[in-house]
Formats: C-alpha cells, sequence, structure tokens
C-alpha cells in the first residue's frame, strides 16, 4: 500500500491513497487513509469530517502528504490527585501538589477530600498566570504547562504559601510573597536552603 502515513502502538487502517481500501471502500482521491473505529486516537494529524456524523471512527480522514501517528485510547482517563488517611496521599502536600500541575504537560484533577477551603488559594496563581478552574471548595482542575509570571501575592497559610513559594521559583520575572511567618512555621528557615539549591530568593524587612 502507497502511503506517507505511519501508524505505531495500535490503530486500524482502511483503505490507501485514491484507492480501494482493505474493506473494499472506495477513497477519495488524495486521502490517505481512513481511521477505523474504536482502535485509537489521532495525533499531530489534521483532520476532516466526511459527513454529518460525529468526528469518529468511520467518519474521520486523513488528507493525503501527512504523517499519521496512532497512541493508545486511553478512554477518557482523567490523571487525578487526590488525598485521604495514611497511607493515601498526604493532605499537607495537596496545594504544594497543585502548584507542581501547572507546570506538567496535560490536565490534572486535584482533589482535596480531607479539609475544606484548603483550594482557595488558586486565585492567586491564576494572578500568576496559571491555568485553573475550581470547580468547588474540594476540587480544582489544573492544565499545564502555564507560562507563570512573577506578582506580588500574600500566603493565607503554610500550605498555600509554600504552593505559592514553589510558583514563584517557576515564574519569570520577581516575585514578593508577603506574610511569610506562615510560611516559616513549617518550613524552617526555607530562604536558606532553597538558595542552597541555587534559588534566587532573599528574605527582606515588611
Amino acid at each position: 500500500m502507497n502511503s506517507p502515513a505511519r501508524s505505531s502502538t495500535g490503530g486500524t487502517f482502511l483503505g490507501g491513497i485514491g484507492g480501494e481500501g482493505a474493506a473494499g471502500q472506495e477513497l477519495p482521491e488524495g486521502v490517505a487513509f481512513r481511521l477505523k473505529a474504536g482502535h485509537g486516537v489521532m495525533l499531530n494529524v489534521h483532520y476532516i469530517n466526511t459527513g454529518t456524523e460525529p468526528i469518529d471512527g468511520d467518519a474521520v480522514v486523513v488528507p493525503g502528504g501527512q504523517e499519521l501517528v496512532m497512541a493508545r485510547d486511553m478512554g477518557g482517563y482523567q490523571i487525578k490527585v487526590e488525598d485521604g488517611p495514611w497511607p493515601a496521599f498526604p493532605a499537607d502536600l495537596t496545594s504544594i501538589a497543585l502548584a507542581l500541575a501547572t507546570q506538567a504537560q496535560g490536565t490534572v484533577l486535584i482533589f482535596e477530600k480531607m479539609f475544606e477551603n484548603r483550594l482557595v488559594f488558586t486565585d492567586k496563581l491564576v494572578f500568576m498566570g496559571a491555568n485553573i478552574i475550581l470547580c468547588d471548595p474540594h476540587r480544582a482542575v489544573v492544565t499545564g504547562p502555564a507560562r507563570l509570571r512573577g506578582q506580588r501575592v500574600e500566603s493565607p497559610d503554610i500550605r498555600a504559601g509554600m504552593a505559592m513559594l514553589i510558583a514563584a521559583l517557576c515564574a519569570e520575572g520577581r516575585s514578593e510573597i508577603g506574610n511569610v511567618r506562615q510560611i516559616d512555621r513549617g518550613y524552617e528557615r526555607i530562604d536558606e536552603r532553597l538558595r542552597g539549591l541555587g534559588a534566587q530568593i532573599e528574605r527582606v524587612p515588611a
């Protein structure tokens, strides 16, 4: 079968360029492949809808002259970080996980099950440029990676303050975090320790 397309890790193809497919379908001139339903998802490919059906399965064709890359369909799996009693993920690290998720590729659901209002600080990360949707006091959807910008923010508590400190280290430009005594309650001499790792951080008078 003469085709510029390539497949990896799954997928079933029907047809070739301007010819009959394996199932006998006549494909339009210039069409490289038709994707059989239910076998995978297409990445890095421009696709068109050939009819009134949803863009799925046999309704999807790949125009000729493109590279087709297949990946296994994870069935809409959503990465989720949720806390719980030991040995589950610790609640005190949920805010930190949220800050780190702003720099991860893709979408992460942060689910704080143990405490109320632990995620209400997310507006400060959004102010810095994070892509976060706060669904309710317990759940936030984070999409990354986000290009964070340095801002002046206030630390409301230990966990949120540490999350903002991590975001500031990832951000471009200068950030200023107020009320750092909240961070000091849980992370003694954190500025000295981060400087030892190469961070550009200094403690200044209020």
